[in-house]
């Protein structure tokens, strides 16, 4: 496995971090937010670029605080003004990339950065880099001059933050006033966190504090994982009529950056450490924003799940209070009493059977219109009890959802009034039940034609029987009590024992059955619908399950790739050296695969003080 195997599982990290989205507002979830597109920009704007064009310039991008420095000393190194510095900040707001002409063509195909358009002037846009074909440079070294770390601008310190995410080296410059300030270490310690080439620049050090600034800053350095970075230190000088500072001043950074340049090995140990820093961060960071792909995904769950349940309940009490009398009191107990007869016909229930099932076909003949108030006044109590109970399921699954932050924001971006059923639930409703009537109508007629008592039926009629039918079903799990269960019992048993004298006892269980079960699916559907409302409104909020462990495979594959046998990325590392005095350029610093001690770093350069001795000569 070597380069386009890797550069193959970079492009699919890529692709998988297109699915990623974070909707609801969970604990940390902005930084998996901020996370993920960084781990975005810079595989778009470095990691695959580079990886593809190893031996491309060296990018050094030179970023740092507002004020620090940056312009003049990018211009210092051009050897004329190719970005404006000034007192109005902030002042870089587009990115100034300087490099010899004979590398133009490695910039302006958009190799790096392919978000930033390509301008051949200033534009002051954020959304460009200003491309300076500039002779003077060494060939293989490109500068970007970076807009404020820390700009009062959003959106600059945004860019900056991105262009040194696609830094092959880091040229962060400081002052002698604001090195100790927060921001920019927040900057340095994520560099030293994935192992970045870095260089810090000390700006505008009093002549009388050469000795001690940078002795304070190399300590912050060593303390906060940049032992190994080159420091250097600009005194405070007068710059010319062009605004540059004085060749002396820069002469280092000048030789350290031309010799990166000119060593091609050393280049090429530079950004592999760098690259390969960048994808090691990258593969630590993933796991994390899968950790929080998972959160995402079970918070919704817990959400889909809490109204689902509240729905499930509705379905149960309907189905209890559909069978256990409930439903055989007021005007459908009226109506039905009306069907069967009078008081006088109820008091006669305890006489013979025969006689009650010829009373009963004697006051049903020919008054089927008696049948229809039956069936009228059970769609209403039908209707009443589903609207009662999928009415305070929809208020307490709202009810459920307020109780966390992550269900207030799925009820605020909801439009729907979800903690009332719909408008139209009541028309729904009704058509279930009559559609559930047919139902039984039909059960009664598929199995009344083929029984002997063909005659008792056709007395009654379809529908006369299929009222017997749904009265017993009211009372197919009993649960009445007191002078309730007398009233509504008494009825059951007028329709059970007409209904037997018609089927037999079977028929009549497994025509109760069948009817409870149609009823109980009727409703689902209705009581469904109303739950489906809540996944709805999760819907905007849903994310890819399969993500998180595609993320998770895919750092894992990326792994096995940088620490296989015959990839030499895994154990790649560079040495900055740096000189001690004005005329020596820097040391090479690649690692071969097969060296196992790491290479001695070099210390520090700070140019001469007012006696003319060095930082070496003070030892």
């Amino acid at each position: 496995m070597g380069t386009q195997e890797l550069l193959a599982e970079l492009s699919g990290l890529r692709s998988d971090l297109d699915q990623v989205r974070f909707p609801l507002d969970l604990p940390q979830v902005e930084t998996a937010r901020a996370s993920a597109e960084s781990i975005r920009h810079q595989l778009d704007d470095y990691v695959i670029s580079r990886l593809e064009t190893i031996d491309a310039p060296l990018l050094a991008v030179v970023g740092g605080s507002t004020g620090a420095g940056k312009s003049t000393l990018v211009n210092s190194l051009a050897g004329r003004p190719v970005s404006t510095p000034g007192v109005i900040r902030p002042t870089t707001t587009s990115p100034v990339l300087v490099h010899h002409p004979d590398d133009a063509q490695w910039f302006t195909d958009r190799r790096i950065l392919p978000g930033l358009v390509r301008t051949e002037q200033s534009t002051g846009d954020s959304t460009s880099v200003h491309l300076v074909a500039e002779p003077s440079l060494p060939r293989g070294l490109a500068l970007l001059d970076a807009p404020d770390i820390d700009s009062v601008v959003a959106a600059n310190r945004q860019l900056a933050a991105q262009l040194l995410q696609a830094a092959d080296l880091w040229l962060f410059v400081t002052s002698a006033a604001r090195y100790a300030d927060a921001v920019p270490w927040d900057f340095l310690h994520e560099a030293a966190g994935r192992h970045a080439a870095v260089a810090v620049v000390c700006d505008r050090v009093p002549p009388a504090a050469m000795r001690e600034v940078p002795a304070h800053l190399g300590q912050i350095m060593t303390s906060r994982g940049l032992a190994e970075s080159p420091l250097f230190a600009i005194p405070e000088t007068v710059t010319d009529s062009e605004g540059m500072l004085p060749d002396q001043a820069i002469a280092p950074i000048r030789s350290f950056l031309a010799g990166l340049a000119a060593d091609q090995d050393q280049r090429r140990g530079v950004v592999l450490q760098t690259l390969a820093g960048s994808i090691r961060s990258m593969c630590e960071r993933t796991p994390q924003i899968a950790d929080h792909l998972d959160d995402q995904a079970l918070t919704l769950q817990r959400l889909r799940t809490d109204a689902a349940n509240q729905f499930d309940e509705a379905r149960r009490q309907i189905s209890v209070q559909s069978a256990d009398g409930t439903l055989l009191r007021g005007e459908v107990l009226a109506r039905w009493h009306e069907f069967v007869g009078t008081g006088q016909f109820m008091r006669a229930m305890e006489e013979k059977v025969s006689w009650l099932r010829d009373r009963v076909v004697g006051a049903i003949r020919g008054t089927p219109p008696e049948a229809d108030k039956v069936s009228v006044a059970v769609e209403s109590g039908l209707a009443a009890l589903v609207r009662s109970e999928t009415d305070a399921a929809a208020e307490r699954a709202v009810g459920a959802w307020d109780s966390s932050p992550a269900g207030r924001a799925v009820l605020q971006h909801s439009s729907d009034q979800l903690g009332r059923v719909q408008p139209d639930f009541d028309d729904r409703v009704e058509r279930v039940i009559r559609d559930w009537q047919g139902d039984v109508m039909e059960l009664v007629a598929g199995e009344g034609m083929n029984k002997r008592s063909r005659a008792r039926f056709m007395a009654l009629g379809v529908n006369g029987v299929s009222v017997a039918l749904m009265m017993l079903v009211f009372v197919h799990t009993g649960g009445l009590s007191g002078a309730e269960a007398g009233i509504a019992g008494g009825s059951a048993v007028v329709a059970q024992r007409l209904l037997e004298a018609i089927f037999g006892d079977d028929a009549v269980r497994k025509l109760a059955d069948m009817s409870k079960d149609a009823l109980d699916e009727r409703v689902a559907q209705v009581v469904d619908a109303e739950a489906a409302r809540f996944d709805d409104a999760l819907a905007d909020f849903d994310v890819p399950t399969q993500v998180a462990d595609q993320l998770r495979s895919r750092v894992a594959a990326i792994i096995d790739v940088l620490t296989s046998a015959d990839f030499d990325m895994a154990t790649s590392t560079a040495q900055l050296g740096t000189a001690s005095d004005s005329t020596q350029s820097a040391t090479p610093v690649a690692r071969s695969r097969q060296e196992e001690t790491r290479p001695e770093l070099p210390d520090s350069w700070v140019p001469e003080d007012q006696d003319g001795r060095t930082r070496e000569e003070e030892r």
